[in-house]
């Protein structure tokens, strides 16, 4: 594959020659191609900007919706509360008003069962050996379980509630409700007498149902509360469709808790028209090898970072450290910015024309990109199949342009400046530039009701930092003949040293590519982990990727260091490019905190990366000088003709 050469080459940057060079002596470094210049670039570009106008109304509309979300409500496990206070010798109340004047503002409290009833001393309940024993001759069931009113009026809505038969019977001159199974764990309700004392107390009200077949209408007495959080693996009905469709409509205006972590099975019927609210909630086990600095801070995070509205909160084993975990919570909410109180929660609902009008965007900088490459034909060929790559991703389950878009855009941005100019430090700033132009397409086209919930994540996001890798390595062939190229690679003679620093630079890249994302496959050590929260309790704390890669984009388009290494660096430094773009995938995030996240990795980058440069321009100095004694002039290190 061959494309012409209009356009001469850039003047020969200066740089070392390898080592196996005779004397050490300065010698040209190969320049790198420079990109084609198509009568498409400027009409490209214009497109590129008109289509950033929508996606600028997308990012205000985001922002501001995402400003009035910043309320969060601190919730207490109330049955939790209940065992605490039983083994400190206090009632649940005493203990409460204790942890509500930490900032607790809200309770989770679940269903009733029959056991409930029973130990509130509403009932009786009797095993029917021990009543036969007690009553022989009686035809009482030894099998079945056997249950009596203790106070008037407790058993008259338990028969036909459920599809259990049961029946009344006479023993002993007492009325019995007999039973074929025991029934202490069957769902009974609300305790409504409790549920409407914490609403007269002001607080929120999340209540927690639970699932079980033989409730013959699910839904039908739940109380009126902001906010239903489900228990277990699925939501009530989950397996019987014409059963879900009872449980959506019971939900009324109520809107269902996303738990982080927890993948419940019907949860999106319910969610599709009315949204939901992020909850965050610990393990009870995780959060106990945990100091309460800890947790809080991980609380604060799910709050500031996350969009989590509700922090669902269980006590520690003492009420000292739960005390500390509620201090150290509301001061870092406080911090953040975050106002505890109820929360007001509406979906996002981006418009649709405005994101439609944003695709030109991506589209027009892949086309851009495809041409700016020294072969274009070369780049058409690969840009056609990225394209097709990020719609196809997108279309597993039904066609989603929008998403499709968002990942072309993160792909397609973080090599678009550094593939149309890289002679000299200050194309740093083009490349960044073109960089938080995709951002704003990525957020505007990726950014949707789903996605903002969490529940539709990124998709590609290992390719955001693979893609823009290839894109800028592909740009760095010559302009000439593809087998001509390969030919001279395969006859290029490979030291020791060109294979310990492709096999460091792979290394690195693994190590990136395995840490991406909230979870990854590769561990943080515990003085990084430290590090991490004593950054992200005060400030938001920048991606390490993004302190490293921008240091080295910097240091390697600078020319201060000879042969191939200044275009490895620049490879280094797309990735600090395409986790710009990957900090804004995150759309469950708010627009601002990443933008704080992306400009403190800006500037810290380029405040490390031009003391580098300096840094490295000395060592190069003192390694040719080292051991001259001054006797002859040294000569000019590399890159010292290519200022910024």
């Amino acid at each position: 594959m061959t494309d012409p050469a209009p356009t001469p080459p850039p003047p020969v940057r200066p740089g070392l020659t390898p080592p196996s060079a005779p004397g050490g002596t300065l010698a040209p470094a190969a320049p790198l191609p420079p990109a084609s210049r198509s009568r498409l670039t400027l009409p490209l570009l214009g497109a590129i900007l008109l289509a950033l106008i929508p996606a600028l109304l997308l990012a205000w509309d985001r922002a501001t919706y995402e400003q009035n979300e910043k309320t969060v409500a601190l919730v207490m496990d109330y049955p939790a509360l209940a065992v605490q206070a039983q083994r400190v010798g206090l009632t649940p109340q005493a203990l409460l008003d204790r942890y509500k004047a930490l900032g607790v503002n809200g309770v989770a409290v679940y269903e009733d069962v029959i056991g409930n009833r029973e130990q509130r001393g509403d009932l009786y309940v009797k095993r029917g050996a021990d009543l036969a024993a007690e009553n022989p001759g009686a035809g009482v069931n030894p099998q079945w379980v056997y249950m009596r009113a203790l106070r008037p009026g407790a058993l008259d809505d338990l028969p036909g509630r459920y599809t259990i038969p049961t029946r009344t019977v006479r023993v002993a001159g007492q009325t019995w409700l007999e039973w074929p199974t025991d029934p202490s764990f069957l769902p009974a309700g609300p305790n409504t007498s409790l549920i409407a004392d914490l609403k007269r107390q002001g607080l929120v009200t999340v209540y927690r149902p639970y699932d079980d077949v033989a409730v013959k209408n699910p839904g039908g007495d739940w109380p009126d509360v902001p906010f239903i959080a489900f228990t277990g693996d699925e939501v009530i009905g989950a397996r019987t469709p014409e059963r879900l469709e009872r449980i959506d409509r019971a939900m009324g205006e109520r809107l269902p808790a996303l738990i982080e972590g927890t993948t419940q099975r019907g949860l999106d019927t319910l969610i599709a028209d009315r949204g939901a609210v992020r909850t965050f909630a610990m393990n009870p086990s995780w959060q106990n090898r945990l100091a309460p600095e800890e947790v809080a801070s991980k609380y604060n995070l799910a709050a500031r970072e996350r969009g989590h509205r509700l922090l669902y909160l269980r006590p520690y084993p003492t009420v000292n450290e739960t005390e500390a975990l509620l201090s150290r919570t509301t001061e870092l909410l406080r911090r953040s910015g975050l106002t505890v109180g109820a929360p007001q929660v509406r979906p996002y609902d981006p418009n649709p024309t405005l994101r439609a009008l944003s695709l030109l965007g991506p589209l027009a900088a892949a086309l851009l990109l495809a041409l700016s490459f020294p072969l274009p034909r070369l780049g058409l060929l690969v840009m056609a199949g990225v394209t097709g790559l990020a719609f196809a991703l997108n279309s597993l389950d039904g066609f989603q342009p929008f998403a499709g878009g968002a990942l072309l855009a993160a792909v397609t941005f973080p090599a678009l400046g550094l593939v149309l100019r890289r002679s000299r430090v200050t194309d740093w700033f083009l490349a960044t530039g073109l960089s938080l132009v995709g951002v704003l397409f990525v957020s505007a086209l990726g950014a949707s009701r789903e996605s903002v919930l969490g529940l539709e994540p990124f998709r590609g996001v290992g390719l955001t930092l693979l893609v823009p890798l290839v894109l800028v390595a592909l740009s760095f062939l010559p302009r000439q003949d593809l087998r001509k190229t390969a030919r001279e690679l395969y006859a290029r003679p490979i030291r020791l040293g060109d294979l310990a620093v492709m096999g460091l630079g792979l290394a690195v890249f693994a190590l990136v590519f395995l840490r991406r994302g909230n979870v990854s496959a590769v561990g943080v050590s515990d003085a990084e982990a430290q590090l991490r929260q004593g950054l992200q309790d005060t400030i938001v704390r920048p991606r390490f990727k993004e302190l490293a890669g921008h240091p080295l984009a910097l240091v390697g388009l600078s020319g201060a260091l000879p042969g191939y290494f200044s275009p490895l660096l620049i490879l280094g430094g797309v990735v600090g490019q395409a986790s710009i773009l990957n900090t804004f995938s995150h759309f469950h995030t708010p627009l601002l905190i990443s933008a704080a996240r992306c400009f403190i990795g800006l500037g810290v980058g380029l405040l490390l990366g031009l003391v580098a440069i300096g840094v490295v321009k000395s060592l190069l100095r003192l390694w040719q000088t080292w051991g001259k004694g001054g006797a002859s002039r040294p000569s000019p290190v590399a890159g010292e003709g290519n200022r910024a």
